[in-house]
């Protein structure tokens, strides 16, 4: 296969105006489709970030359903230079960090949560990169 990258991902939400006021109002992640009562999707530097109530897009009829449940856990890769003030960011935004880690080799990545309590982290760029990509 030659699988590329991941295009999308999908986290399930309990309430959408919530998701959107942290996701596009603190993380800036810029609204791509918004549908009231069911979905809202972003665009997450060259991904896309889909956020369905899992209740109603459980239901669908037109495509594949979309529905699950539970904390899950997303990673988003920033550039080495940009780590920190990123950080920084974040933590402006009253969003508690609840660990750093030092992966060796130079990377470093955090953690915190979203109002679903989904798992966020924040890698840097070069993290798990095969060598001919470098």
């Amino acid at each position: 296969m030659d699988i590329k990258k991941i295009k999308e991902t999908c986290l399930y939400v309990q309430d959408l105006a919530a998701t959107k006021a942290f996701y596009n109002g603190k993380l800036n992640f810029e609204v791509i489709g918004e549908v009231p009562g069911r979905h809202i999707f972003f665009r997450a530097g060259e991904s896309v970030l889909l956020c369905f109530i899992s209740e109603i897009s459980g239901q669908s009829q037109k495509l594949p359903r979309h529905f699950g449940a539970g904390q899950l856990h997303l990673a988003f890769e920033v550039a080495q230079e940009k780590y920190e003030s990123l950080k920084q960011e974040i933590e402006a935004q009253h969003i508690p960090i609840e660990q750093e880690y030092d992966w060796g080799g130079g990377f470093l990545s955090f953690y915190f949560r979203d109002p679903d309590n989904h798992l966020l982290e924040v890698v840097m760029q070069g993290m798990w990169e095969r060598s001919s990509e470098k």
